[in-house]
């Protein structure tokens, strides 16, 4: 066995690996669940993005008509509702390699859902 001293080094080299495979993942053709964990990543930080740009429109046009503090107060309840329930849905695989997965699919599904709400509220 390593001596205790060690398991930081090797930990943080195991980290460095992992970000590097991370970056030359082509989800084309994900097959391993390690890679598809990760694309699944990528795929909610662009959903997350979209939400965001959504966000500052909707807010915008909230705040034009005097509707911000509502828009604001339904948004973090939103996030509260989509996160719990895409740990709810995630619950099932508890343990499980695929369990980021089932986790970060529905946060995609439901952040990609509230970008068109929002997009739909800034529409005159």
């Amino acid at each position: 066995m390593a001596h205790p001293i060690f398991w930081p080094t090797a930990l943080l080299a195991g980290l460095v690996a992992s970000s590097t495979l991370a970056q030359d993942v082509d989800c084309a053709k994900a097959y391993t669940q390690f890679d598809m964990n990760v694309c699944a990543d990528q795929d909610y930080k662009a959903a997350d993005a979209e939400l965001n740009a959504a966000w500052t429109e909707a807010k915008a046009t909230a705040d034009a008509v005097g509707a911000g503090p509502a828009l604001l107060d339904a948004q973090r309840k939103w996030i509260a509702y989509r996160d719990a329930a895409c740990e709810a849905e995630a619950a099932q695989y508890e343990g499980g390699s695929i369990q980021p997965l089932i986790r970060l699919s529905c946060l995609t599904r439901l952040t990609e859902r509230r970008s068109t709400d929002l997009r739909e509220f800034s529409r005159p």
